[in-house]
């Protein structure tokens, strides 16, 4: 039986990255059986609860206000309209809902209030929710603890070195920080990456490398390929091939043996098949909903007959971790500290992101 490592080494995972496909399939099959149930896939359903006007400069978002993309920026959404759109999520079969805010950082403050009334509203719903906001200090990750988060998404994105070609407004250690904080309270990670970025196979394999060296490892991973965005420094990249995104997602699992890999950007472009085939290598977990954030994603309806096709069933909300207690604001242990966290701001620059910029 396959055990949690901490230690992989970049070459034992560009190794495994590059097996005979049939070979890397059936290995990646055996470990996920050993660790899931291979017929369950949870459903999250992706909202972007405040949509562009980001001041980071990352190469593969449309959500940046540095670049000129047709993306129609929002502020931030009212409770009430949040509470009826994860109603839908739950009558369509997802388990999750998670809600993304177009922030660098959270900052304490009237929105950061209205985002943990969010996370409080949506679990009483008896649904999994979880955040994706921007680094975040121990304060705010245990106030979000305290509101019911049940997981909090923070994606390496890429290798430590590939990093600097793809990001210069925060550090690659801020994001390794954001996740120490989240690990501080009972509130589960979720960390993946993209693919299709213009990395090399070493790269794939020292995000892994990166995602496995933490302990605990990430419950959850979502592997993206890229979308590219018109307007965006990576605007020209090839799409990925599903041959490369299955090598991916079978080198994950095995990796990463008890984590939830998810299959997220870019399901748009992939054959049913295709989307078979990575389950079959070890992804149980997808974002359903008719966007991800900003970029498209397959109709729900399609999902599910995908799954009856399949013989799979969605996973039911808190299978893997129970139900956390939401406190009222006004029983919060934890209030507003008011911090101004001095996060990195790199000192090297990317010539492709500048080149793009408005």
């Amino acid at each position: 039986m396959s055990t949690i490592r901490h230690n992989w080494t970049k070459e034992e995972i560009i190794a495994i990255y590059n097996k005979p496909f049939m070979e890397l399939l059936y290995e990646a099959a055996t470990v996920h059986r050993l660790h899931h149930n291979p017929n369950v896939v949870q459903v999250s359903t992706l909202l972007s609860i405040k949509t562009g006007g980001c001041s980071e400069d990352c190469g593969y978002c449309p959500q940046s206000a540095r670049y000129e993309t047709e993306i129609e920026g929002n502020d931030l959404m009212s409770v009430s309209h949040v509470k009826a759109q994860a109603l839908r999520a739950k009558a369509n079969g997802s388990s999750r809902v998670c809600m993304g805010a177009a922030w660098r950082n959270v900052k304490d403050g009237e929105e950061f209030d209205q985002v943990l009334e969010m996370v409080r509203t949506i679990n009483r719903l008896d649904l999994e929710v979880c955040c994706t906001l921007g680094m975040i200090t121990e304060n705010q990750a245990q106030r979000l603890a305290e509101a019911g988060l049940y997981a909090y998404n923070h994606n390496l994105d890429s290798s430590e070195e590939y990093y600097k070609e793809v990001i210069s407004t925060r550090a690659f250690q801020d994001r390794l920080d954001t996740i120490s904080n989240v690990r501080k309270t009972n509130v589960t990670v979720c960390s993946g990456g993209i693919i299709g970025m213009g990395e090399s196979i070493e790269d794939r394999a020292g995000l892994l490398v990166a995602l496995s060296s933490l302990n605990p490892q990430p419950e959850s991973t979502p592997i993206n390929a890229l979308v590219a965005v018109e307007g965006t420094p990576l605007e020209e990249q090839k799409t990925v091939e599903i041959w490369e995104m299955v090598r991916m997602v079978a080198t994950t699992r095995i990796v990463l043996p008890e984590t939830q890999v998810r299959l997220s950007a870019g399901r748009t472009e992939m054959s049913q098949e295709g989307q078979a085939l990575c389950f079959f290598a070890g992804a149980n977990s997808i974002f359903a909903g008719d966007k991800l954030l900003t970029t498209p994603n397959p109709d729900i309806n399609e999902d599910m007959k995908l799954f009856e096709k399949l013989g799979m069933i969605p996973q039911k909300p808190f299978t893997k971790k129970v139900q956390p207690k939401t406190v009222d604001a006004e029983n919060s242990e934890f209030q507003a500290l008011g911090e101004k966290p001095k996060w990195t701001r790199p000192d090297y620059k990317i010539e492709r992101n500048l080149e793009k910029q408005k």
